[in-house]
């Protein structure tokens, strides 16, 4: 996605409005679903400052999450201080409200279309942490440097329905089992009629992959070392299934709070994550609605 670049931004004139930032906006339809999940506002009934408006902190948090620019550089006209929109993103987070959002969008998406458990993808990606700080490890693709991983679980369609962080030096498989138990929707059981098979590439290809699919239920796909790439060059128009867990990571890293990890809290890179996958799922399911 290609954003222009914004320069002057106007304050907001009410309660509720909030910054004109183009494709960096939280729209009304967003902001529907973000409303209900948010936790009760504390009572201010010994007095004391107005508390800051909640859309217009969230829409500097999305802010944030889609430039990747720095808590104190956030823009004046969102009418709230940098301060109070880190103090409040800290106090959603410990709240749980990304996970909530994250859940509600997969409820979204399967009202919609349907999960499709029949074929999971399973990946990890790594990107740059350069102040470190927890789950992060030396990258052994960017000479030693700090990074982090994130491993995602998509379904057949692409839709982030897990996923875990760790260091970037933790391989792959090592993170398998963790990612396959942190899925943010129910998952039904699997049937010989609907099992539910879980496409993986090389760097899957240990024992330990099988028997942490077989012991969940799963149907393991795993490609051996070469076989890939064997394919690809015999069968014309190749393509495996897993190609939609490589597109999902490309997603993700058009939130550039994302593609560079700047939080030194685990929790606070996950909640960025979620609000993304949130963000995206959300329009997945509002494209099966009528017209």
């Amino acid at each position: 996605m290609v954003v222009s670049a914004i320069t002057t931004l106007p304050a907001p004139t009410r309660p509720g409005a909030v910054v004109d930032e183009g494709s960096w906006s939280v729209d009304d339809a967003f902001w529907d679903k973000v409303f209900p999940l948010l936790p009760p506002a504390p009572s201010h009934e010994r007095g004391g400052r107005p508390r800051s408006d909640d859309r217009a902190i969230f829409s500097a948090i999305f802010y944030i999450l889609r430039t990747g620019i720095q808590w104190r550089a956030l823009p004046r006209g969102f009418g709230v201080a940098p301060t109070t929109v880190h103090a409040r993103f800290q106090q959603w987070c410990a709240d749980g409200l990304f996970a909530r959002l994250h859940a509600a969008s997969l409820e979204a998406y399967a009202g919609a279309w349907g999960i499709d458990w029949l074929w999971l993808s399973v990946d990890g990606g790594m990107t740059k942490a350069p102040l470190g700080g927890e789950a992060t490890g030396p990258n052994p693709t960017d000479r030693g440097k700090g990074g982090t991983k994130r491993s995602l679980v998509t379904d057949a369609r692409g839709e982030v329905i897990g996923f875990a962080v760790a260091g970037a030096n933790r391989n792959d498989h090592l993170l398998l089992s963790e990612t396959l138990d942190a899925l943010a929707a129910p998952r039904p059981e699997p049937t010989p009629q609907n099992p539910q098979n879980v496409c993986l590439d090389k760097g899957y290809d240990y024992q330990s992959s099988r028997d942490a699919l077989a012991e969940r239920g799963y149907t393991a796909h795993i490609r051996t070392r070469g076989e890939e790439s064997r394919d690809l060059r015999t069968i014309p128009g190749y393509h495996p299934r897993r190609w939609v867990v490589e597109r999902a990571h490309s997603w993700l890293n058009r939130f550039r709070r994302i593609l560079v990890r700047w939080e030194k809290k685990v929790d606070n890179y996950i909640a960025m994550i979620q609000l993304a996958c949130a963000y995206h799922t959300f329009g997945t399911a509002a494209k099966a609605a009528p017209g």
